[in-house]
Protein backbone atom coordinates (compact mmCIF):
# COMPACT_ATOMS: atom_id res chain seq x y z
CA UNK A 1 0.00 0.00 0.00
CA UNK A 2 2.73 2.70 1.01
CA UNK A 3 4.92 1.22 -2.09
CA UNK A 4 1.93 2.24 -4.17
CA UNK A 5 1.61 5.39 -2.61
CA UNK A 6 5.13 6.37 -3.34
CA UNK A 7 4.74 5.12 -7.19
CA UNK A 8 1.72 8.03 -7.33
CA UNK A 9 3.92 10.69 -5.58
CA UNK A 10 6.75 9.82 -8.58
CA UNK A 11 4.78 8.57 -11.50
CA UNK A 12 2.05 10.19 -13.06
CA UNK A 13 0.55 7.00 -14.78
CA UNK A 14 1.55 4.75 -11.99
CA UNK A 15 1.20 0.95 -12.13
CA UNK A 16 -0.96 0.69 -8.93
CA UNK A 17 -3.64 3.19 -10.54
CA UNK A 18 -3.68 1.73 -14.09
CA UNK A 19 -7.01 0.01 -13.35
CA UNK A 20 -8.29 3.39 -13.35
CA UNK A 21 -6.59 5.40 -15.95
CA UNK A 22 -6.91 3.01 -18.08
CA UNK A 23 -10.97 2.84 -17.88
CA UNK A 24 -11.31 6.77 -17.05
CA UNK A 25 -8.39 8.64 -18.74
CA UNK A 26 -8.40 12.08 -17.89
CA UNK A 27 -7.90 11.29 -13.96
CA UNK A 28 -4.75 11.06 -13.87
CA UNK A 29 -4.07 14.57 -14.76
CA UNK A 30 -7.28 15.40 -12.34
CA UNK A 31 -5.55 13.66 -9.49
CA UNK A 32 -2.42 15.99 -10.25
CA UNK A 33 -3.97 19.37 -9.47
CA UNK A 34 -4.75 17.82 -5.32
CA UNK A 35 -2.90 16.88 -2.67
CA UNK A 36 -1.72 13.82 -2.20
CA UNK A 37 -3.81 11.21 0.65
CA UNK A 38 -1.94 8.78 3.02
CA UNK A 39 -3.00 6.78 5.86
CA UNK A 40 -1.97 4.90 8.90
CA UNK A 41 -2.79 1.53 6.84
CA UNK A 42 -0.85 2.66 4.13
CA UNK A 43 2.00 3.12 6.57
CA UNK A 44 1.25 -0.36 8.22
CA UNK A 45 1.77 -1.82 5.21
CA UNK A 46 5.23 0.16 4.27
CA UNK A 47 6.33 -1.74 7.71
CA UNK A 48 5.19 -4.96 6.75
CA UNK A 49 6.67 -5.01 3.42
CA UNK A 50 10.05 -3.44 5.06
CA UNK A 51 9.58 -6.53 7.29
CA UNK A 52 9.25 -9.05 4.43
CA UNK A 53 12.02 -7.19 2.66
CA UNK A 54 14.21 -7.97 5.14
CA UNK A 55 13.57 -11.64 5.66
CA UNK A 56 13.79 -12.46 1.72
CA UNK A 57 17.21 -10.26 1.40
CA UNK A 58 18.70 -12.64 4.81
CA UNK A 59 16.94 -16.03 2.95
CA UNK A 60 18.35 -14.96 -0.79
CA UNK A 61 20.01 -12.22 -1.45
CA UNK A 62 22.27 -10.97 1.73
CA UNK A 63 23.37 -13.13 3.84
CA UNK A 64 23.84 -11.63 7.38
CA UNK A 65 25.19 -12.96 10.80
CA UNK A 66 21.77 -13.52 13.08
CA UNK A 67 23.10 -10.48 15.18
CA UNK A 68 23.01 -8.61 12.02
CA UNK A 69 19.76 -9.78 11.50
CA UNK A 70 18.26 -9.82 14.73
CA UNK A 71 19.41 -5.82 14.85
CA UNK A 72 17.51 -4.52 11.50
CA UNK A 73 14.43 -6.29 12.87
CA UNK A 74 14.08 -4.89 16.16
CA UNK A 75 14.87 -1.38 14.60
CA UNK A 76 11.59 -2.12 12.62
CA UNK A 77 9.67 -3.45 15.53
CA UNK A 78 10.52 -0.07 17.73
CA UNK A 79 7.98 0.96 15.12
CA UNK A 80 4.75 2.57 16.65
CA UNK A 81 2.73 0.75 14.06
CA UNK A 82 4.46 -2.54 14.50
CA UNK A 83 2.34 -5.55 15.42
CA UNK A 84 3.50 -9.18 16.76
CA UNK A 85 1.04 -10.85 13.84
CA UNK A 86 3.10 -9.32 11.26
CA UNK A 87 5.92 -11.13 11.79
CA UNK A 88 3.72 -14.57 10.74
CA UNK A 89 2.09 -12.86 7.88
CA UNK A 90 5.62 -12.12 6.48
CA UNK A 91 6.73 -15.72 7.28
CA UNK A 92 3.70 -16.46 4.90
CA UNK A 93 5.15 -14.31 2.20
CA UNK A 94 8.23 -15.84 2.70
CA UNK A 95 7.24 -19.46 2.44
CA UNK A 96 5.60 -19.02 -0.95
CA UNK A 97 8.88 -17.33 -2.43
CA UNK A 98 10.77 -20.17 -1.10
CA UNK A 99 8.06 -22.50 -2.33
CA UNK A 100 8.23 -21.17 -5.77
CA UNK A 101 12.33 -20.61 -5.51
CA UNK A 102 12.69 -24.43 -4.51
CA UNK A 103 10.23 -25.68 -8.03
CA UNK A 104 13.52 -24.76 -9.94
CA UNK A 105 15.59 -27.15 -11.35
CA UNK A 106 18.79 -25.18 -10.87
CA UNK A 107 19.07 -21.59 -8.87
CA UNK A 108 16.99 -18.98 -10.27
CA UNK A 109 17.83 -15.35 -10.32
CA UNK A 110 16.29 -12.99 -7.57
CA UNK A 111 15.42 -9.77 -6.80
CA UNK A 112 13.60 -7.84 -4.21
CA UNK A 113 11.89 -4.41 -4.19
CA UNK A 114 13.01 -3.88 -8.03
CA UNK A 115 12.39 -0.72 -9.21
CA UNK A 116 11.26 -1.09 -12.83
CA UNK A 117 10.84 0.93 -15.94
CA UNK A 118 7.92 0.29 -18.62
CA UNK A 119 8.22 3.79 -20.09
CA UNK A 120 8.07 1.81 -23.44
CA UNK A 121 4.38 0.95 -23.00
CA UNK A 122 3.54 3.94 -20.77
CA UNK A 123 4.78 7.65 -20.67
CA UNK A 124 7.40 8.07 -17.80
CA UNK A 125 6.06 4.86 -16.21
CA UNK A 126 8.11 2.89 -13.92
CA UNK A 127 7.19 1.51 -10.42
CA UNK A 128 8.62 -1.13 -7.70
CA UNK A 129 8.43 -5.11 -8.05
CA UNK A 130 8.40 -6.74 -4.84
CA UNK A 131 9.65 -10.21 -5.24
CA UNK A 132 10.69 -10.84 -9.53
CA UNK A 133 12.49 -14.58 -9.79
CA UNK A 134 13.50 -15.78 -13.23
CA UNK A 135 14.79 -18.98 -15.14
CA UNK A 136 13.87 -22.20 -16.86
CA UNK A 137 12.40 -19.46 -19.24
CA UNK A 138 10.23 -18.62 -16.65
CA UNK A 139 9.32 -15.31 -15.10
CA UNK A 140 7.63 -14.72 -11.55
CA UNK A 141 6.50 -11.12 -10.43
CA UNK A 142 4.96 -11.73 -7.01
CA UNK A 143 3.27 -9.00 -5.16
CA UNK A 144 2.88 -8.60 -1.38
CA UNK A 145 -0.17 -6.86 0.00
CA UNK A 146 -0.93 -6.44 3.24
CA UNK A 147 -4.11 -4.71 3.66
CA UNK A 148 -7.48 -7.14 5.08
CA UNK A 149 -9.82 -5.19 2.71
CA UNK A 150 -10.81 -7.43 -0.23
CA UNK A 151 -8.82 -9.96 -1.86
CA UNK A 152 -7.14 -8.64 -5.28
CA UNK A 153 -6.99 -11.35 -8.18
CA UNK A 154 -3.93 -11.55 -9.80
CA UNK A 155 -6.46 -12.70 -13.18
CA UNK A 156 -6.17 -10.11 -15.77
CA UNK A 157 -4.92 -7.64 -13.44
CA UNK A 158 -3.36 -4.39 -15.12
CA UNK A 159 -1.01 -3.51 -12.61
CA UNK A 160 0.77 -6.64 -12.14
CA UNK A 161 1.07 -6.69 -16.00
CA UNK A 162 2.74 -3.55 -15.54
CA UNK A 163 5.01 -4.55 -13.28
CA UNK A 164 5.62 -7.85 -15.60
CA UNK A 165 6.65 -5.78 -18.80
CA UNK A 166 9.03 -3.30 -16.61
CA UNK A 167 10.36 -6.91 -15.26
CA UNK A 168 10.58 -8.56 -18.86
CA UNK A 169 12.03 -5.01 -20.12
CA UNK A 170 15.01 -5.30 -17.55
CA UNK A 171 15.85 -8.62 -18.06
CA UNK A 172 14.65 -10.08 -21.27
CA UNK A 173 18.16 -9.51 -22.84
CA UNK A 174 19.93 -11.64 -20.27
CA UNK A 175 17.57 -14.00 -19.39
CA UNK A 176 15.21 -16.42 -21.77
CA UNK A 177 12.04 -15.42 -20.97
CA UNK A 178 8.45 -17.21 -22.32
CA UNK A 179 5.91 -17.33 -19.64
CA UNK A 180 5.06 -15.24 -17.03
CA UNK A 181 3.76 -16.16 -14.08
CA UNK A 182 1.91 -13.10 -11.55
CA UNK A 183 1.07 -13.81 -7.95
CA UNK A 184 -0.69 -11.60 -5.40
CA UNK A 185 -0.11 -12.75 -2.10
CA UNK A 186 -2.39 -11.27 0.87
CA UNK A 187 -1.76 -13.14 3.92
CA UNK A 188 -4.32 -11.58 6.29
CA UNK A 189 -7.34 -12.31 4.04
CA UNK A 190 -4.91 -16.21 3.17
CA UNK A 191 -5.24 -15.51 -0.16
CA UNK A 192 -2.68 -16.09 -2.85
CA UNK A 193 -3.92 -15.54 -6.10
CA UNK A 194 -1.88 -16.96 -9.38
CA UNK A 195 -2.26 -15.76 -13.24
CA UNK A 196 0.03 -16.90 -15.71
CA UNK A 197 0.38 -15.65 -19.63
CA UNK A 198 2.64 -16.01 -22.52
CA UNK A 199 5.03 -13.51 -23.25
CA UNK A 200 3.82 -12.90 -26.59
CA UNK A 201 0.15 -12.46 -24.93
CA UNK A 202 2.40 -10.07 -22.57
CA UNK A 203 3.87 -7.87 -24.90
CA UNK A 204 0.64 -7.99 -27.60
CA UNK A 205 -1.29 -6.34 -24.33
CA UNK A 206 1.52 -3.90 -23.78
CA UNK A 207 1.22 -2.61 -27.02
CA UNK A 208 -2.85 -2.57 -26.71
CA UNK A 209 -2.59 -0.24 -24.01
CA UNK A 210 0.05 2.68 -25.33
CA UNK A 211 -2.39 4.71 -27.02
CA UNK A 212 -5.01 4.67 -24.08
CA UNK A 213 -2.00 5.29 -21.72
CA UNK A 214 -0.60 8.12 -24.08
CA UNK A 215 -4.33 9.92 -24.00
CA UNK A 216 -4.17 9.55 -19.95
CA UNK A 217 -0.85 10.66 -19.83
CA UNK A 218 -1.77 14.03 -22.08
CA UNK A 219 -5.05 14.50 -20.00
CA UNK A 220 -7.55 13.05 -22.83
CA UNK A 221 -10.17 11.12 -23.21
CA UNK A 222 -13.62 11.09 -21.50
CA UNK A 223 -14.08 11.00 -17.82
CA UNK A 224 -15.69 7.29 -16.90
CA UNK A 225 -16.84 6.94 -13.31
CA UNK A 226 -17.52 3.64 -12.22
CA UNK A 227 -17.03 2.06 -8.87
CA UNK A 228 -13.90 0.13 -9.18
CA UNK A 229 -12.18 3.55 -11.47
CA UNK A 230 -13.39 6.17 -8.45
CA UNK A 231 -12.81 3.92 -5.65
CA UNK A 232 -9.11 5.25 -4.87
CA UNK A 233 -9.09 8.10 -7.21
CA UNK A 234 -8.11 11.77 -4.95
CA UNK A 235 -11.03 13.45 -7.23
CA UNK A 236 -13.86 11.05 -6.39
CA UNK A 237 -15.74 13.55 -3.59
CA UNK A 238 -15.25 16.46 -6.33
CA UNK A 239 -15.51 14.57 -9.27
CA UNK A 240 -18.22 16.53 -11.69
CA UNK A 241 -18.32 13.93 -14.26
CA UNK A 242 -18.81 11.43 -10.84
CA UNK A 243 -21.84 13.59 -9.96
CA UNK A 244 -23.36 14.03 -13.14
CA UNK A 245 -23.26 9.83 -13.34
CA UNK A 246 -24.63 9.44 -9.82
CA UNK A 247 -27.22 12.13 -10.13
CA UNK A 248 -28.79 11.00 -13.66
CA UNK A 249 -31.86 10.19 -13.97
CA UNK A 250 -33.63 7.44 -16.64
CA UNK A 251 -36.02 9.71 -18.52
CA UNK A 252 -39.27 8.64 -18.49
CA UNK A 253 -40.50 6.73 -21.72
CA UNK A 254 -44.29 6.80 -21.69
CA UNK A 255 -46.74 5.37 -18.77
CA UNK A 256 -44.70 3.13 -16.66
CA UNK A 257 -46.04 0.69 -14.61
CA UNK A 258 -46.52 1.16 -10.51
CA UNK A 259 -44.10 -1.23 -9.81
CA UNK A 260 -40.67 -1.69 -10.80
CA UNK A 261 -39.31 -4.63 -12.54
CA UNK A 262 -36.91 -6.85 -11.55
CA UNK A 263 -34.34 -5.33 -14.34
CA UNK A 264 -34.81 -1.98 -12.86
CA UNK A 265 -34.40 -3.70 -9.31
CA UNK A 266 -30.76 -4.74 -10.95
CA UNK A 267 -30.16 -1.50 -12.55
CA UNK A 268 -31.02 0.30 -9.33
CA UNK A 269 -28.79 -1.57 -6.96
CA UNK A 270 -25.94 -1.38 -10.03
CA UNK A 271 -25.93 2.16 -9.58
CA UNK A 272 -26.66 2.46 -5.56
CA UNK A 273 -23.69 0.98 -4.93
CA UNK A 274 -21.34 3.75 -5.86
CA UNK A 275 -24.08 6.65 -4.81
CA UNK A 276 -23.84 5.60 -1.24
CA UNK A 277 -19.98 5.46 -1.09
CA UNK A 278 -19.83 8.71 -3.22
CA UNK A 279 -22.41 10.36 -0.42
CA UNK A 280 -19.83 8.87 1.89
CA UNK A 281 -17.20 10.68 0.25
CA UNK A 282 -18.66 13.89 -0.16
CA UNK A 283 -19.30 13.92 3.80
CA UNK A 284 -15.66 13.25 4.78
CA UNK A 285 -14.87 16.24 2.27
CA UNK A 286 -17.48 18.58 3.93
CA UNK A 287 -16.54 17.59 7.16
CA UNK A 288 -12.70 18.30 6.49
CA UNK A 289 -13.51 21.90 4.98
CA UNK A 290 -15.80 22.72 7.56
CA UNK A 291 -13.22 22.03 9.76
CA UNK A 292 -10.55 23.58 8.78
CA UNK A 293 -12.49 26.59 8.63
CA UNK A 294 -13.94 26.31 4.84
CA UNK A 295 -17.62 27.18 4.16
CA UNK A 296 -20.38 24.24 3.20
CA UNK A 297 -23.53 26.41 3.02
CA UNK A 298 -26.47 24.82 5.00
CA UNK A 299 -23.52 22.35 6.89
CA UNK A 300 -21.41 22.98 9.87
CA UNK A 301 -18.83 20.94 12.03
CA UNK A 302 -19.99 19.60 15.31
CA UNK A 303 -19.03 17.83 18.26
CA UNK A 304 -19.77 14.37 18.18
CA UNK A 305 -22.01 12.36 20.68
CA UNK A 306 -19.26 11.49 23.50
CA UNK A 307 -19.43 9.02 26.73
CA UNK A 308 -18.43 8.91 29.92
CA UNK A 309 -15.07 7.25 30.56
CA UNK A 310 -12.86 6.28 33.84
CA UNK A 311 -9.69 8.93 33.75
CA UNK A 312 -7.79 5.97 36.03
CA UNK A 313 -10.09 2.70 35.93
CA UNK A 314 -7.65 0.38 37.77
CA UNK A 315 -8.08 3.26 40.85
CA UNK A 316 -11.74 3.59 40.39
CA UNK A 317 -11.77 -0.32 40.66
CA UNK A 318 -9.57 -0.59 43.61
CA UNK A 319 -11.24 2.18 45.78
CA UNK A 320 -14.82 -0.41 44.87
CA UNK A 321 -12.87 -3.47 45.89
CA UNK A 322 -10.90 -2.05 48.95
CA UNK A 323 -14.21 -0.67 50.30
CA UNK A 324 -15.82 -3.83 50.20
CA UNK A 325 -18.14 -1.79 48.00
CA UNK A 326 -18.41 -3.96 44.95
CA UNK A 327 -16.78 -7.92 44.53
CA UNK A 328 -14.02 -7.97 42.38
CA UNK A 329 -15.85 -10.68 40.42
CA UNK A 330 -19.02 -8.21 39.57
CA UNK A 331 -16.16 -5.82 37.93
CA UNK A 332 -14.75 -8.46 35.65
CA UNK A 333 -16.53 -10.33 32.75
CA UNK A 334 -14.05 -13.09 31.23
CA UNK A 335 -15.14 -14.07 28.12
CA UNK A 336 -12.83 -16.35 25.42
CA UNK A 337 -10.84 -14.42 22.72
CA UNK A 338 -11.69 -14.77 19.06
CA UNK A 339 -10.48 -18.00 16.61
CA UNK A 340 -8.41 -14.89 14.97
CA UNK A 341 -6.63 -13.78 17.71
CA UNK A 342 -5.85 -17.32 18.55
CA UNK A 343 -4.53 -17.85 15.40
CA UNK A 344 -2.59 -14.83 15.47
CA UNK A 345 -0.64 -15.94 18.50
CA UNK A 346 0.26 -18.91 16.85
CA UNK A 347 0.75 -18.44 13.58
CA UNK A 348 -1.14 -20.17 11.18
CA UNK A 349 0.71 -23.39 10.93
CA UNK A 350 0.95 -24.03 14.69
CA UNK A 351 -2.47 -23.61 14.37
CA UNK A 352 -3.72 -26.20 12.23
CA UNK A 353 -0.88 -28.75 13.44
CA UNK A 354 -2.75 -28.35 17.01
CA UNK A 355 -6.49 -27.41 16.73
CA UNK A 356 -7.72 -28.57 13.10
CA UNK A 357 -9.57 -30.44 14.59
CA UNK A 358 -11.91 -28.65 16.79
CA UNK A 359 -12.42 -25.93 13.60
CA UNK A 360 -15.20 -26.06 11.41
CA UNK A 361 -16.21 -23.79 8.59
CA UNK A 362 -20.24 -23.12 8.81
CA UNK A 363 -22.23 -21.85 5.73
CA UNK A 364 -22.23 -18.52 5.16
CA UNK A 365 -25.28 -16.24 5.36
CA UNK A 366 -26.78 -15.63 2.25
CA UNK A 367 -25.63 -12.51 0.57
CA UNK A 368 -25.96 -10.58 -2.34
CA UNK A 369 -23.54 -9.84 -5.42
CA UNK A 370 -22.84 -8.55 -8.31
CA UNK A 371 -22.56 -10.88 -11.07
CA UNK A 372 -19.31 -10.95 -11.88
CA UNK A 373 -18.15 -12.10 -8.57
CA UNK A 374 -16.53 -15.34 -8.72
CA UNK A 375 -18.80 -17.39 -6.08
CA UNK A 376 -21.39 -19.88 -6.98
CA UNK A 377 -24.61 -18.48 -7.36
CA UNK A 378 -27.21 -20.19 -4.31
CA UNK A 379 -30.88 -20.43 -3.67
CA UNK A 380 -32.55 -21.82 -1.33
CA UNK A 381 -32.17 -25.53 -0.76
CA UNK A 382 -34.99 -27.17 0.22
CA UNK A 383 -34.54 -30.61 1.92
CA UNK A 384 -36.44 -34.15 1.19
CA UNK A 385 -38.22 -33.55 4.34
CA UNK A 386 -39.37 -30.23 3.61
CA UNK A 387 -40.31 -31.06 0.28
CA UNK A 388 -42.39 -33.93 1.85
CA UNK A 389 -43.83 -31.88 4.34
CA UNK A 390 -44.90 -29.17 1.93
CA UNK A 391 -46.70 -31.77 -0.58
CA UNK A 392 -48.25 -32.97 2.80
CA UNK A 393 -49.89 -29.49 3.37
CA UNK A 394 -51.60 -29.49 0.27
Amino acid sequence: MAKENMERAHALLSASAAARWLTCTPSARLEETLPEQTSEYADEGSLAHEIGELKVKKTFIEPMTPTKFKNALKKLQQKPLYQNEMMGFTDEYLDYIEKTVHGFTSPPYIAVEKKINFSAFVPEGFGTVDCIIIGGGKMHIIDFKYGKGVPVSAEDNPQMKLYALGAYMEYSFLYPVETIRMTIVQPRLDSISEYEISKSELLMWGELIKPVALRAFNGEGEFTPSEYACKFCRAKSLCRARMDFNMELEPEKGKLPPLISNEEVGAILQRARDIAKWVKNLEEYALNTCLSGGLIPGWKAVEGRSNREFIDQDAAFKKLIDGAIVEETMLYKREPITLTKVEDLLGKKQFKEILEEYVTKKEGKPALAVESDKREAIQNKITPEEAFKNTEDK
